[in-house]
């Protein structure tokens, strides 16, 4: 059998299905991403971790599983302890162990759209005493006014709205209640053919609907509209996408295993993102908020 041109190296089934739905998206674009994704790629800042990490440091390989659990501490440390406790977009289970530890929880309950992230943590999840459960951000499997507290790590602009998700927040959320996330926000609209091609390739790689478009200020505001009180937004691209993009280029320069059509891919996505940020097109913020 012929070897694969070096371009195309690496790639299975679920990477070629995920370049269809840059063309055309399915019901779920973000489980079709993270099933390409995969449980181990190779990008991930951390084995087992889907966020950026929260530095200290300018990116290096010693602190990359520091930075993901910082990160997740952070978005934690609002939350009521001892409480009932939502973890939305959860990912591989990987932070769930590290929100019990930093809340003690009454009880953990991880909601994934995407069940087979549900499947690959399962391991972990039990480990931290949480309940799985597959259901859509916008429209939370929750009883209304039955949590303590809700926590969503860089998974809000995979949702179909964070206004709705705002809405069912409220809804989920006793009075005195705290919504805690991290979040990638647009600052602004792209002003150059450059900055509009990497704008468009985020979104359609990502698989993020045109209402991801939107800055720190229309997040707040829509936390807001939503019913919810004290929203303070801290933005943070510095300590996040700085520092992620360069672990990732250290990476690719050093030629990390693996296989040459993702590196490939990998490359032109840095550079994508790069563009992004350095034109501070994009930032990273963290949003808390109340229920009144």
């Amino acid at each position: 059998m012929a070897a694969k041109p070096a371009w195309i190296a690496g790639w299975n089934g679920e990477h070629v299905r995920h370049v269809g739905g840059m063309f055309r998206q399915g019901r779920n674009p973000a489980a079709r991403v993270y099933e390409s994704i995969g449980a181990d790629c190779f990008l991930a800042v951390a084995p087992g971790w889907l966020n950026l990490g929260l530095w200290d440091g300018p990116g290096s390989e010693d602190e990359a599983e520091d930075a993901c659990r910082r990160l997740v501490r952070t978005v934690a440390s609002p939350l009521p302890a001892g409480g009932v406790i939502v973890d939305v977009g959860n990912g591989l289970g990987t932070q769930d162990p590290v929100i019990a530890g930093e809340v003690r929880p009454g009880r953990l309950v991880a909601v994934n759209i995407t069940e087979w992230q549900l499947a690959a943590g399962r391991d972990r999840l039990r480990a931290a005493a949480t309940a799985p459960v597959a259901g859509d951000a916008t429209a939370l499997p929750v009883a209304s006014g039955a949590i303590d507290g809700v926590i969503s790590v860089e998974a809000a602009f995979h949702f179909r709205s964070r206004r709705a998700f705002f809405a069912e927040c409220y809804r989920v959320l006793r009075p005195g209640g705290v919504l805690s996330i991290s979040d990638i926000a647009v600052q602004r609209w792209p002003g150059s053919p450059a900055e509009l091609i990497a704008g468009l390739a985020q979104l359609r790689v990502f698989g993020l609907r045109a209402a991801a478009v939107m800055t720190a200020a229309q997040i707040a505001a829509a936390a807001r509209a939503a019913g919810l009180a004290d929203v303070q937004i801290t933005l943070c691209g510095d300590r996040v996408i700085t520092p992620a993009l360069q672990l990732t280029a250290a990476r690719l320069s050093a030629g990390r295993a693996a296989p040459a059509g993702q590196r490939a891919a990998a490359r032109m996505l840095l550079r994508q993102v790069d563009l992004l940020w350095r034109h501070r097109v994009i930032d990273y913020l963290l949003l808390r908020a109340v229920r009144p």
